[in-house]
């Protein structure tokens, strides 16, 4: 979690705090009755904590999966390679096969 993030989150609050407070004296509705300020506040600081629990979990998976690309990513190659040697193999076996084959025909 980023500083950004918590600054961010520390912004929506305080956002919701001025901006209840503020609509309410606007209607003329009484500016002290704080549970309803206070309802908004912990509805806002809900919602940041909501938004960075997703943008961790985020990270985890991104973490994740960047390692699991990596593991497939060297197992592919080490199939890669051993393949190329075993048909490396192959093609030697078959040529030298085909040259004994030709040269008995040729005799």
């Amino acid at each position: 979690m980023e500083i950004r993030d918590i600054v961010f989150s520390i912004v929506m609050v305080v956002s919701s705090f001025v901006l209840t407070y503020e609509w309410l004296g606007r209607f003329s509705y009484d500016p002290a009755n704080s549970l309803i300020i206070l309802a908004a506040i912990v509805m806002v600081g809900a919602l940041a904590a909501m938004i960075l629990s997703v943008d961790i979990r985020l990270r985890k998976l991104e973490t994740t999966i960047d390692i699991k690309e990596r593991s497939l990513k060297t197992n592919v190659q080490s199939i890669e390679s051993n393949m190329d040697r075993k048909m490396n193999e192959v093609i030697s076996r078959v040529n030298e096969t085909l040259e004994a084959l030709d040269s008995k025909r040729y005799r």
